[in-house]
């Protein structure tokens, strides 16, 4: 193992992502069944290209095709067990499972005329695929995503199945297993429902996006352009971090691969100059997680977002509405990072550990596809041609400079690497959509949400903190497309009720879906941070939570205040919104880190994290009083200013 203060290797890297991000945990294939492997996953990459050039499939056929290249690539690549992943050899029984994941992939594209004929009735035939379908995939998500939302899927089942014995307003008239079975497979209300769609058209493509990106090096060019732009201020490489995740979230849909990525690089960097081996794993944990909320990618759930939302709701309207947010959450942990500097007295990087910013500066050209994307789709372009039109914008800025050249090699690699990268959200989504297709066909979504709001007594925060508790647990053991689409189908409907416009109450399920990834006690990407620092898992994840505190108020303003997201509102008042909201945050940065201009006495951080939230919360009333608090939060520090040099504390 390294040293504290030396980078992972990258065999390191690999054994931290496959703890902690089921998707890593892949066999590595030679020989025959390398190249069967290598040649799916380019077939896999060739066909969504295909379809999005030339026009997608009704959507029974384009969906169970992605499916069917899903599972068997799934049951090719991902052993039963994990222990299994060294052994790089397909069981006979893997092979077999990979065969019926083609069989159940090609049977709507076959059987197409047959099934439309027989208008819903099923042969022996059509419900034994249709079963087999159903187990595949809870098999395949199991392995790609992880046992908690196999598990859920599987208990919405029983619940479709066994609805007469529910207790109370849970019971329901119960489902027949041919009535479950057609509604799963042979509708569009089960697996091949919305969420699979979606990953089948949109996510895919942006997923080869970011597999191009990467292949013109852009992600080592945000940590050089995050150290050049911030190293040299108070705590430096803490802020390196958050700016290099800030825009590592823009192609990357996972809070543990940016961990482990960035990382790698700004962790050995924090520590070096005196952070804690907790804080520094907690900033960039929390920085990290917070990548899936800036657009463009948002985590891949975005794009669902533009289904589940409907009315004529464009991507573009979700990423523009989430960009506030997404902006606060930064300025949150880098104000908190920049008083902890302060406090502890770390120090900024010198002239010679800074990049030659010429050199870093004659790069800026690879964040033009990253640029292009968005423009795009703000002039009114679909997704799936936004997508396509940035991947070639990739290929032509990638040929400006030879290191950064993108060859024909490099082109297969990322077709491969984008297909494999898209195997456990098709997975996620086929589950996630049999959870959308019982809430459909038993009602539960507003059984659910009525009995939420009963429990909450009818009143607005209640609601929104039992919602957040909800998100969070489900948060803690699914990947954010498929939380996004269990919080958004349960969830979401009973803040609607309470007259919350749309797009705020799904914001809300999707923050705090992604924010499981840094609440303890399962804190999938703070424990994976702690893995890079060498720190306390639990203490790490404890630092993460603390930075992003941001993270459990924005969406509360948000809520409260649909100006945030842009909506009927005028820019002189989103202005003042916003500049209270970050002067909020920064009386309760002070309050939680107990320093600002010296250190805060206790009243001092009482009186920072009360006059803060006053800020952060949208009324006038409240606005006028925060900023009284402020002023006299600023008035003590600055009268009772004392002495506090700090020595640097040594690296532990």
């Amino acid at each position: 193992m390294a040293t504290n203060d030396e980078t992972l290797s990258e065999k390191e890297k690999q054994e931290l992502l496959e703890k902690f991000d089921p998707d890593a945990g892949s066999r590595k294939l030679k020989g025959i069944m390398g190249w069967v492997v290598f040649i799916g996953l380019l077939s896999f990459s060739l066909f969504q290209l295909y379809t999005a050039v030339f026009g997608v499939y009704t959507a029974t056929i384009q969906r169970s095709i992605h499916l069917g290249f899903a599972l068997a690539l799934i049951f090719l690549l991902f052993p039963a067990r994990k222990k299994y992943v060294r052994r790089n050899k397909v069981a006979w029984y893997d092979m077999i499972l990979a065969l019926l994941g083609i069989a159940v992939g090609s049977y709507w594209p076959l059987m197409i005329d047959q099934l439309v004929n027989r208008v819903g009735r099923l042969t022996d035939v059509d419900f034994y695929i249709g079963l087999i379908a159903i187990l595949l995939v809870l098999e395949a998500t199991r392995r790609t995503v992880g046992l908690p939302i196999t598990i859920i899927a599987t208990l919405f089942i029983v619940y479709a199945l066994y609805g007469p014995y529910m207790p109370g307003f849970l019971a329901h008239r119960g489902l027949e297993l041919d009535t479950m079975v057609h509604t799963m497979f042979f509708t569009t209300e089960g697996i091949l429902g919305t969420p699979l769609g979606v990953s089948s058209t949109f996510i895919f493509l942006f997923l080869l996006f970011g597999a191009f990106l990467v292949k013109t090096g852009v992600g080592q060019y945000f940590n050089d352009l995050a150290v050049s732009l911030a190293g040299k201020s108070i705590g430096g490489p803490a802020k390196v971090a958050i700016f290099s995740s800030a825009l590592q979230g823009t192609i990357s849909g996972s809070s543990v691969a940016n961990v482990v990525t960035s990382g790698a690089f700004t962790i050995p960097m924090m520590k070096k100059l005196g952070y804690r081996k907790e804080f520094a794993g907690g900033v960039e944990a929390a920085a990290s997680t917070g990548g899936q909320l800036m657009p463009p990618i948002m985590g891949a759930a975005a794009f669902l977002m533009v289904e589940f939302i409907g009315g004529g709701i464009t991507y573009w309207e979700i990423a523009k509405a989430a960009t506030i947010p997404a902006l606060l959450y930064f300025a949150g942990i880098w104000i908190m990072v920049h008083f902890e500097a302060k406090r502890v007295g770390l120090r900024g990087l010198t002239d010679e550990e800074m990049p030659n910013r010429k050199e870093v500066l004659k790069k800026i050209y690879l964040l033009v596809p990253i640029l292009a994307v968005i423009l795009l789709m703000v002039s009114g372009m679909s997704i799936m041609r936004a997508a396509l039109w940035s991947i070639l914008i990739t290929i032509l800025v990638s040929m400006i400079r030879k290191d950064t050249r993108i060859g024909f090699k490099d082109m297969i690699d990322a077709l491969v690497d984008g297909a494999r990268t898209a195997l456990s959200v098709a997975a996620a989504t086929a589950a996630a959509g049999i959870i959308v297709g019982v809430v459909t066909k038993t009602g539960l979504g507003l059984k659910l949400a009525n009995g939420l709001l009963d429990l909450a007594g009818g009143y607005l925060i209640p609601t929104l903190m039992l919602t957040m508790v909800a998100a969070i647990i489900l948060g803690m053991g699914s990947p954010t497309t498929a939380n996004y689409v269990i919080t958004s189908t349960i969830a979401a409907p009973a803040i609607i009720l309470l007259g919350v416009p749309d797009l705020s109450a799904h914001l809300f399920v999707f923050y705090f879906g992604i924010v499981a990834d840094i609440t303890p006690p399962v804190a999938l990407a703070a424990f994976a941070a702690a893995g890079v620092s060498r720190g306390e898992p639990l203490r790490t994840g404890v630092n993460s939570a603390k930075l992003a505190i941001a993270a459990f108020i924005i969406p509360y303003m948000f809520v409260l205040s649909p100006e945030l997201l842009m909506i009927d509102t005028t820019w002189y008042y989103l202005i003042w919104v916003v500049f209270t909201a970050i002067t909020g945050m920064m009386a309760i940065g002070a309050g939680v880190i107990g320093y600002w201009l010296r250190k805060l006495v206790w009243y001092e951080r009482i009186i920072g994290l009360v006059g803060g939230l006053m800020l952060i919360y949208p009324e006038g009333m409240t606005d006028v009083f925060g900023l009284g608090v402020f002023i006299v939060l600023i008035a003590l520090q600055l009268i009772f200013k004392r002495d506090n040099k700090i020595k640097p504390q040594p690296t532990n």
